[in-house]
This record gives structure tokens, sequence and C-alpha cells, in this order.
């Protein structure tokens, strides 16, 4: 039931969606479910919505929030192997708004 974080560059020449292609830069495994648990009730909006069993991609236009609310939940987290899993997640959305050709994908079990 873990969500896994995929940092993916996205390239689609032409106007076609079927010529989009997703290319994995880095990622993040979480095999131990708890970025799953940290999220679900956090209250916050867009990490209320990572699904444990769905998808959800998001754009780097979304990153500043993403930050802002992951600086949030490290703020309510007092285990500190949490708060390195946050400043992991972190790190892989700061990538993402460094480059505009990029997506951060969330994928659950």
């Amino acid at each position: 039931m873990g969500v896994d974080v995929l940092l993916m560059r996205v390239t689609q020449p032409g106007t076609s969606p079927r010529r989009r292609r997703l290319t994995e830069i880095d990622a993040h495994a979480d095999l131990t479910d708890t970025f799953a648990r940290l999220c679900s009730g956090t209250g916050l909006p867009l990490l209320s919505r990572i699904d444990p069993y769905g998808s959800l991609a998001l754009t780097p236009a979304d990153m500043d929030q993403l930050l802002d609310e992951l600086a949030v939940l490290r703020g309510r987290t007092p285990d500190e192997t949490d708060r390195t899993l946050l400043d992991e997640i972190a790190r892989l959305a700061r990538g993402c708004a460094a480059d505009p050709s990029t997506q951060l994908c969330f994928e659950g079990d």
C-alpha cells in the first residue's frame, strides 16, 4: 500500500498525446508504506490527494505548494526517520520545480 514517488521527464513531439513519453529520472520507493501513512489525514490539499491505491501526477507549477505542505507535515512529524523521508520527497519536488519538462508522479500499489 506504499506510494512511490517518481520524477519523470515528459517528451511530447507534436501535439498528439499518443506520442507522449515519460522517462524516469529519479525515484523514491515507499517500501514501508511510511509516505502513504504520513499523507493520510493531513488536511493539506495536495498531500490529501495522494492515494495509496491510485496515481497522481503534479507539474512544476504545483511544486511550490507541495514543498510548502511537505514543510508543514515535516514540522508535525516527531520521528527523525519520517522527516528524512519527507526531505527526500522534497528533494524530488525541487528537481521537478527546476525543470519545466518534468512532472512528479505518485504511484500507489
